[in-house]
């Protein structure tokens, strides 16, 4: 009995390690240095040997679309303190990787990162306004991706003292379909009372 379940953990701690070692990522394989990730994979120069090369085919390939190489793409993230007009403060990078399903090619977006500009002075007394005037604090992005700007957006908004009760942190979460951005969540990572309760 005592051999039976020793030999049983055995078989499931094997197991667990064969399955966490044959688990790996595709998602940041290529490209780690391009986005300066630390703990990237190193790149190792073996060996080159001579690959054996199959004979000529005369049957001619056809072009697919999916096994092209990914294409970097760049979109503008914007803000608004309150009524004012939107101004860049940021932007997001990814690449375009077409991606088959169910008999269609489709654009998807995968490797996005976000680069946020920091407040300047004008930007900083514009929110030190919005605290004052418990406004609204915005951020615009294209509703696609791959359109040039200044068409469709789509737009969300924060109290100003959402994000100061945090340090100005943030969460963004996207909600897409491929290219298209279809809805954006915007606000600190913590809750926020709103609407603030009344003083009386």
């Amino acid at each position: 009995m005592r051999a039976s379940v020793i030999l049983l953990l055995l078989h499931i701690l094997l197991s667990i390690a064969a399955t966490h070692l044959a688990f790996q990522s595709d998602e940041l394989l290529v490209d780690d240095e391009e986005f300066g990730l630390e703990g990237g994979r190193f790149s190792v120069q073996l060996p080159v040997t001579q690959p054996v090369s199959p004979p000529p085919s005369t049957r001619r390939r056809s072009v697919d679309p999916v096994s092209d190489s990914d294409s970097k793409v760049q979109f503008i993230f914007e803000h608004a303190f309150g009524d004012s007009d939107f101004s860049p403060a940021g932007s997001f990078s990814a690449r375009l990787k077409p991606s088959s399903q169910g008999g269609q090619v489709l654009q998807i977006l995968t490797k996005l990162r976000f680069s946020r500009d920091t407040f300047g002075q004008t930007e900083k007394d514009s929110f030190k306004r919005l605290l004052e005037n418990d406004d609204f604090y915005r951020i615009r992005l294209p509703s696609n991706v791959l359109s040039q700007p200044g068409r469709d957006y789509v737009v969300s908004s924060v109290k100003a003292r959402c994000l100061a009760r945090d340090a100005l942190d943030e969460l963004l979460v996207l909600h897409m379909e491929g290219v298209n951005i279809l809805a954006a969540s915007y606000g600190p990572p913590g809750s926020c009372q709103y609407p603030r309760r009344l003083k009386l």
